[in-house]
C-alpha cells in the first residue's frame, strides 16, 4: 500500500485587457505560484476562520520574479475587491474587474490577498508587460487547483 501522498496547490490566469469601446486588446493565460504564506493560509482555514477569506486582487509595475516567500507585490499600482469567488470539487476560482482609471500603467504582477491593504497574500504571478491606459478595463479570471 503506498500512502505518500502529497497535497498541491497550483494556479493559472487569464488577463484581459479592453479597450474604451469593449473590444478585447489583449489576452493572456498565465501559471502562478502559491506562495509559503498562501499555503499557511490554506492549512488555518482548515482549522478555524481566524483569517479572513481571500477577498481582493492586485496589479502592479514590479516584474522580480514570482518566489515562495514573497508576501506583497513589489509595486502595487491597485487593488479591487474580487467580483466573486467560488469553490467546484477540488478548485477554486476568482474573478476581478479593474475598471477605466484604476491600475492604470505598466502592468506586469498581480497577486490575490484577503483585505484591501496589506492581508496574506495567496498567489503571486509575473507575466509580459501588458499596458493599461486609464481608458481601459482589465478582468482576470484566476483558478487554484488543490490535487
Amino acid at each position: 500500500m503506498n500512502t505518500n501522498e502529497q497535497l498541491k496547490a497550483s494556479g493559472s490566469l487569464r488577463v484581459v485587457l479592453f479597450g474604451k469601446d469593449g473590444a478585447v486588446k489583449e489576452e493572456h493565460y498565465l501559471k502562478n505560484l502559491v506562495v509559503s504564506v498562501g499555503k499557511n493560509f490554506v492549512a488555518s482555514r482548515m482549522v478555524g476562520t481566524t483569517s479572513a477569506v481571500m477577498s481582493h486582487m492586485a496589479v502592479g509595475s514590479d516584474g522580480t520574479a514570482a518566489a515562495l516567500g514573497n508576501t506583497a507585490l513589489g509595486s502595487e499600482l491597485g487593488r479591487v475587491v474580487l467580483a466573486s469567488s467560488t469553490a467546484t470539487a477540488n478548485v477554486v476560482t476568482y474573478t476581478a474587474t479593474f475598471p477605466a482609471g484604476t491600475a492604470t500603467g505598466a502592468l506586469v504582477e498581480a497577486g490575490i490577498f484577503n483585505a484591501g491593504a496589506a492581508g496574506t497574500m495567496l498567489c503571486r504571478t509575473t507575466f509580459a508587460v501588458v499596458n493599461k491606459s486609464a481608458d481601459d478595463a482589465m478582468s482576470i479570471t484566476w483558478t487554484v487547483t488543490i490535487s
